[in-house]
């Protein structure tokens, strides 16, 4: 991983410790598996990165998936609204002026999806 990039996650949760690293780790792995998936060079939506780290989530870990959001300290899916945001605002990612959180919140049920 690039090394600016790890000291600004790690600043980001010894500021915030509600979610583990490796939760930040997988935005950024979640949203280059979205950017193919939906054939973006840059942007993707809220909608399109929440349908793109559900089906990492389900390529990766299966059906022990519930348990590893439960470990990175996720109970929904605005927890990753909060990590993309978190890096917008250490100017990891960038947004457009469409972007708000309430893109990821009510996405998806853990459980059911």
């Amino acid at each position: 991983m690039n090394p600016e990039l790890d000291n600004v996650i790690e600043k980001i949760c010894e500021n915030d410790t509600r979610y583990r690293r490796d939760a930040y780790d997988f935005v950024m792995e979640a949203l280059g598996y979205t950017q193919k998936k939906f054939r973006r060079v840059k942007h993707v939506t809220g909608e399109e990165l929440l349908e793109g780290i559900r089906l990492l989530l389900m390529e990766k870990f299966g059906p022990m998936t519930l348990s590893v959001v439960h470990h990175w300290g996720l109970k929904s899916t605005e927890d990753f609204g909060n990590i993309v945001f978190h890096l917008v605002e250490n100017r990891v990612l960038s947004k457009t002026d469409e972007d708000d959180l309430e893109s990821f919140k009510n996405g998806y049920d853990f459980k059911s999806a």
